[in-house]
């Protein structure tokens, strides 16, 4: 192997290997998936399966289908299993890029070390990626997909140790956020016959989308213990399955199942000896759960908003107000939100984050106390004010980067702009309120918000988000 390049090790095995032919065998495998559901949640990973494209590319299009083509993202972390290589921990290739047929894929060498350095759980042994084809053959389907370059991390995983795998999670949980992609690399069952395969494949599904690691360890040691003919696994990529549930377990997302056929079903196959594909969806269940809101759930916020306010504002002796009762929808809800208070139709105060990771109901309780009395553009919210104080709450998607300021919708969008430490934003109704076109819009937030000055947007990161937006008065709520 040439130093710095990763070659491509399958290329005329598992898929084509002149660049036309290739391009012409997705054009192909896409177009087969276009007459089935494609969802429109924000993708956070994709289970898929590796094998030869006449087996398993219907499975794996049906996967890559469902990601937006326009999507920018900071960096797309593959995660596989060693088929060639047992070793401690796992092994991230960080000596140069990938190629493939289409070009180059660009490795983020500085993130993988920096992943290496942080835990000796993670190596750089480069020739452990030589022959591994796992990994490999997803790059041509995002290379296809993808029309904005992306940079990778790619990710070998060589132990068994539930514990090591575990710990491989722990350390790759910072990066699963609205910015990166998870790609995980599996097949299911080796190798029953096509019905004993469909049966078996059937149970492992279902213990993956359950979101639960002790549910899949159970499952595989269930399916292990049925002795079926001529199995030699029933998921071939466990371990970065595995590792994939550690990193989402109890957090607000869903495992989609997508698409499922075995190599019994190509042409190419035979049905006494088959290997089992299925592709899933791990769609982000933050942005559905604000959407389904009821008016019941925002009055409650809304109550958490005002007692916060009088807890902070009012004397000593009126602080026992409190939300009388909780619920429990909020309760492992995570995400971003801003609150605007309003006095007399006027601005008074307006504080927020972008912290997706913590609490909801923590973030809002916070930022909202931070509204009535930390805005340095305004003078603390007084006692007398509360009752004409009007509360506005925003509860933010996601971050999204964009490619290109033609995908804002000015709005639609809320902007976010960040550069050498610094960041700002605008709300998605604020160019509305102002009359701004789009360059006003961000020159206002380059220079007012990420104080980087007027042109300062035109080099710095952008991203957008949209809020779900309510409103209500203080003195029209009852306490009772």
């Amino acid at each position: 192997m040439q130093y710095g390049i990763r070659k491509p090790a399958v290329a005329g095995v598992f898929y084509k290997n002149d660049k036309n032919a290739l391009l012409q065998e997705l054009d192909l495998l896409f177009s087969d998936c276009e007459s089935h559901d494609i969802f429109s949640d924000r993708i956070s990973a994709l289970i898929v399966p590796h094998a030869g494209y006449v087996f398993s590319g219907k499975v794996a299009a049906m996967a890559y289908i469902q990601l937006d083509k326009q999507a920018v993202y900071d960096n797309i972390f593959i995660i596989g299993t060693s088929h060639h290589h047992l070793f401690e921990g796992a092994s991230i290739y960080n000596e140069g890029n990938f190629s493939t047929p289409l070009g180059e894929v660009e490795v983020n060498r500085e993130l993988a070390g920096a992943i290496i350095a942080g835990s000796d759980v993670f190596n750089s042994n480069s020739f452990v990626h030589e022959r591994e084809h796992s990994l490999e053959v997803q790059l041509p389907f995002l290379q296809y997909r993808l029309k904005n370059k992306f940079k990778i991390v790619p990710v070998l995983i060589g132990t068994s140790d539930k514990d090591k795998i575990e710990h491989i999670a722990h350390q790759l949980k910072p990066f699963f956020n609205s910015t990166n992609l998870f790609i995980v690399s599996t097949d299911l069952s080796h190798y029953p016959n096509y019905n004993e395969s469909i049966l078996l494949d059937r149970g492992t599904i279902d213990a993956i989308i359950s979101n639960s690691p002790q549910v899949l360890l159970a499952k595989l040691a269930e399916n292990e213990d049925m002795q079926i003919t001529g199995v030699l696994t029933s998921l071939c990529g466990w371990s970065s399955v595995l590792c994939l549930m550690y990193i989402t377990n109890n957090q607000l997302v869903k495992y989609q199942k997508l698409y499922y056929q075995n190599s019994g079903d190509s042409v190419y196959g035979e049905k006494d000896r088959v290997v089992g594909y299925c592709s899933i969806a791990v769609v982000n269940e933050v942005e559905n759960k604000k959407n389904e809101f009821s008016d019941a759930q925002k009055k409650y916020l809304l109550r958490v908003v005002r007692d916060e306010l009088y807890r902070a504002v009012l004397p000593k002796d009126l602080k026992s107000r409190s939300v009388t009762v909780r619920d429990s929808f909020f309760d492992d809800l995570t995400g971003g939100v801003f609150v605007s208070l309003y006095y007399k139709g006027a601005l008074r105060g307006c504080i927020g984050t972008f912290d997706f990771d913590r609490k909801l109901i923590d973030n809002l309780k916070d930022v909202a106390v931070s509204a009535a009395i930390n805005d340095y553009r305004f003078n603390p919210v007084s006692g007398y004010e509360l009752a004409d104080i009007k509360i506005e709450i925003s509860v933010l998607t996601p971050l999204i980067k964009v490619a290109s300021i033609a995908d804002i919708q000015l709005g639609k969008h809320g902007v976010c702009i960040k550069k050498e430490g610094r960041s700002g934003t605008f709300l998605p109704g604020v160019a509305v309120k102002m009359g701004w076109d789009l360059e006003t819009t961000l020159g206002h937030c380059a220079r007012e918000k990420a104080q980087i000055g007027w042109d300062g947007w035109r080099d710095a990161d952008i991203y957008v988000y949209e809020a779900i937006v309510f409103a209500d008065e203080i003195k029209n709520i009852d306490y009772e």
